[in-house]
């Protein structure tokens, strides 16, 4: 008796091993002028739901949204590598939502699993249009900030519609009114929520947060999480 119930034991011990060993695994990008410490609590979230995750850190302000876009894919994929049979997911946030985006227009990735893009600007954003040409703006923003705006020649304008499973989660709070003069309400301080939606989007919800903050905010996160496990939001659910 006692060595079937020892049999049973580590049958489910290496089981558990294996489950986890052949996770998906979900990348997190954080956005402009962040780092990966800004998703540690999406990181947390999802690990302790059986994911691997890799949280991508890369310098948003040193190269253009092009240049970017290879150097976090390149980081991505060699941290997902995996059998065919696992999905790679994103989580994203801001300006990582457009590298994404950036990629995908370009490139396949025959194991791609689902996409959430916290507060992104997938119409650009009026605060670019405004103050990109301020003197110093560049210099804190870099290359990627001026080509965030909304005109023809901005990057995500020129993306298209998107044809992968797709969440989007807004931002409807400010703490930031100077920037908000610029954009239409409702906003989260530097992207208005109509300006964050994308053709093609599969699902799309707000949250009582600000742009700053909305990555590590328990609604988005929980929302974050739905989405990447069921394919959808919780649209009944109070934040």
């Amino acid at each position: 008796m006692q060595q079937v119930w020892l049999k049973a034991f580590f049958t489910l011990f290496f089981a558990g091993f294996a489950s986890a060993a052949a996770a998906d695994c979900v990348v997190l990008l954080h956005g402009l002028a962040r780092t990966s410490s800004s998703m540690r609590d999406l990181e947390q979230a999802f690990v302790e739901r059986g994911y691997r995750v890799a949280n991508i850190d890369y310098p948003s302000r040193e190269y253009s949204i092009e240049q970017l876009s290879d150097l976090v894919f390149e980081q991505a994929l060699n941290a997902c590598a995996a059998d065919d049979d696992e999905q790679i997911h994103f989580v994203t946030h801001s300006l990582g939502g457009i590298l994404v985006r950036y990629y995908l227009a370009q490139h396949k990735l025959h194991n791609l699993g689902r996409v959430v893009m916290l507060a992104p600007p997938n119409q650009g954003s009026e605060v670019i249009d405004e103050l990109g040409d301020v003197p110093g703006f560049e210099l804190i923003g870099g290359p990627s900030s001026q080509q965030l705006g909304t005109g023809p020649d901005s990057i995500p304008p020129q993306l298209g519609p998107v044809d992968y499973p797709v969440g989007v989660i807004a931002g409807t709070r400010t703490v930031n009114p100077i920037l908000s003069q610029y954009l239409p309400n409702p906003d989260d301080g530097k992207v208005s929520v109509e300006r964050t939606r994308v053709e093609g989007m599969t699902d799309f919800i707000t949250v009582p947060v600000s742009h700053p903050f909305i990555m590590g905010a328990r609604a988005a996160i929980r929302q974050a999480v739905a989405f990447i496990q069921t394919g959808a939001f919780v649209h009944d659910e109070h934040p």
